[in-house]
């Protein structure tokens, strides 16, 4: 007998020759490797013989589901139709995003779905898009970055703070900032997070725990950053308790980091195995509510998003603390990201990716570029955008595109006249790589009520 269980070994013990096999093998290889082949088939035979003691097993429960409610693995068709949809701003966008979109709408859970005015081209759902379904997650249409969001920090200091203390502040953001895959905080900040049960339940999230401690108050490469700026408020809320006025602001733009995008990427492999699609939709593939899988890549998924979260704290409370001041206003949203919501009376799963909630009243971040203005919005609660807005202003041209038609020198002269200094930034996130931010907002109007602006002044970004 061989080292490594292969198919035929599960056969001989009496599994049926089913996807049940595979996803046996494929846990097995991610959990089990290192154990001895004779006592993991002692387990399985176990298993069975009694599948109903495995049900909710953190490694053999989605084995045991296999056994007791076999699923039928076969190619699912679309619906001749589409679901009903609105573009917000159709002229701005490119026509394989909305391709994505209509190919989207076809899906057999598919319900209802949206484009906002900043969508360009993505991976499964295109960025910029959002996707009502009845009771299934698309992990790609949630994305990579699980729980990518937006958080500002306003505190009471006054523009003029700036005028003297430029060098300061670059020093403030360069030493309290981390950027890309390897760097991190010398001294490390722990979390509430990291007890979670979730992290001893889940075998996935298990493995990941080590990763998010490490990782904790950074940010990615592409076009998270961290940007001190002016905030200047033409309306308030009652519960900020500052006046209208210009104010020193921090914003982030990052996301859950590594354990976001292992948790992506395990659970879009198990739904591309339990859901084959047609290949010009196959990275829409869904996991069921209803599954094992499902239920944990949700679990997982708002881990992620609170893990994100808690990296955006980290960030502004290492800042704040460099400035010697406490935020007077947090605002903050996920753009990344599927929540239970009601849809024309019926509960569906609402994909945003690359899409700022705005159901009425709600607060959120709409990101420019480098030298472009960021808006403080409120969310209208329209119906037909399934209460959404665009995520940022939305690129114009792709990174390779940037590399083969920009240059730096003309980059850092944008930066120059707009009075922004920069640390980091790569040439494909150049201001011109973007779309016109106040065109955008003038097509989601409808969408949400603009109550600040944050200009950036200093910008930090991966090298």
């Amino acid at each position: 007998m061989g080292s490594k269980l292969s198919g035929k070994d599960l056969v001989k013990i009496g599994f049926p020759q089913n996807n049940t096999i595979n996803i046996a093998l494929g846990l097995i290889t991610r959990y089990r490797k290192k154990e001895k082949k004779e006592t993991i088939l002692l387990e399985l035979t176990e298993l069975l013989q009694q599948p109903d003691r495995f049900v909710g097993h953190p490694i053999w429960g989605k084995v045991s589901e296999g056994l007791t409610t076999p699923i039928e693995i076969r190619m699912k068709e679309l619906n001749e139709y589409r679901a009903p949809f609105t573009i917000f701003g159709e002229n701005e966008i490119d026509e394989q995003a909305k391709r994505q979109l209509y190919d989207a709408l076809k899906l057999p859970i598919s319900r209802k779905g949206a484009l906002m005015p900043d969508a360009h081209m993505g991976y499964g759902l295109p960025i910029g898009a959002v996707l009502a379904t009845d009771n299934a997650v698309i992990p790609y249409g949630v994305g990579v970055d699980i729980g990518c969001r937006m958080s500002l920090s306003i505190f009471d200091l006054p523009a003029s703070y700036f005028k003297g203390r430029e060098f300061q502040l670059k020093n403030i953001l360069k030493e309290n900032t981390k950027f890309g895959l390897y760097d991190t905080h010398r001294v490390k900040q722990d979390h509430a997070i990291f007890s979670r049960t979730e992290f001893r339940e889940i075998p996935l999230l298990k493995s990941l725990l080590d990763k998010a401690y490490r990782q904790l108050g950074t940010s990615g490469s592409g076009n998270h950053f961290v940007e001190l700026g002016l905030v200047e408020l033409q309306a308030v809320r009652a519960e900020w308790g500052i006046p209208l006025g210009q104010y020193l602001g921090v914003l982030s733009h990052s996301g859950s980091r590594g354990l976001g995008a292992n948790i992506a990427k395990h659970y879009t492999k198990l739904a591309t195995q339990q859901c084959p699609l047609p290949r010009e939709v196959q990275h829409l593939a869904w996991l069921d509510l209803d599954s094992q899988s499902g239920q944990e890549y949700w679990i997982a998924m708002n881990l992620a998003g609170e893990y994100a979260q808690a990296c955006h704290e980290d960030i502004h409370r290492r800042i704040a603390k460099a400035l010697g001041a406490s935020p007077v206003v947090t605002i903050e949203n996920h753009h990344n990201f599927a929540w239970k919501e009601m849809v024309e009376g019926e509960e569906c799963i609402v994909h945003r990716k690359g899409a700022t909630p705005a159901a009425k009243g709600t607060l959120g971040i709409i990101p420019g570029s480098m030298t472009a203005p960021g808006f403080i919005v409120e969310g209208t609660g329209n119906c037909l955008s399934l209460q959404s807005a665009s995520h940022g202003a939305g690129r114009v041209m792709s990174r390779s595109a940037c590399k083969n038609s920009l240059t730096k020198s003309a980059m850092l002269k944008d930066l120059e006249e707009h009075g922004v200094e920069l640390i980091g930034g790569a040439l494909d996130e150049s201001p011109r790589a973007y779309k016109d931010i106040h065109r955008v907002m003038k097509l989601q109007e409808e969408l949400v009520h603009v109550l600040g602006i944050f200009s950036p002044r200093i910008v930090r970004m991966d090298k």
